[in-house]
């Protein structure tokens, strides 16, 4: 059974002197450890966040950069084209000049050797046809 005498003051009063004790001894430095820790997380974690804002910026930094040099990658890759494309062109156009000449200059050789033969044989035409008469007749015509 629980009596009331002197030593109860004295527990009560030892209990609330230990709560002291430990308050300052133990409890609030925890608290303040915890505190701390709690600050860190979250300096930590919008650390973190504007690491990821930053990183995303970049990455659209990066992105953008690299569609603005492939757009300037195929311009110069189109313009590079274009002016090949007009160097063959040219080159084409002179080479055919150049066969078209030698087309003409022996097609004038062949109308020429043409017209020689046709001369030749022309002179020859008489005499040929007189021989054929005379084997065809069988004596000389």
């Amino acid at each position: 059974m629980i009596t009331i005498d002197l030593t109860m003051p004295i527990q009560i009063l030892n209990i609330m002197i230990l709560m002291m004790v430990l308050n300052a001894i133990l409890y609030r430095p925890v608290r303040n450890i915890l505190a701390k820790r709690k600050e860190k997380l979250e300096s930590l974690a919008t650390d973190v966040e504007n690491y990821k804002k930053n990183a995303q910026l970049r990455v659209e930094e990066f992105d953008s950069k690299m569609n603005e040099a492939r757009r300037k990658a195929k311009a110069k890759f189109d313009g590079a084209r274009a002016s090949a494309q007009a160097a063959g062109n040219e080159k084409l156009a002179e080479i055919r000049g150049e066969a078209d000449k030698a087309k003409a200059a022996q097609l004038s050789t062949v109308e020429s050797e043409f017209t020689a033969a046709q001369k030749e044989l022309t002179g020859k035409l008489d005499d040929f046809a007189k021989d054929m008469a005379g084997k065809i007749l069988g004596r000389a015509v």
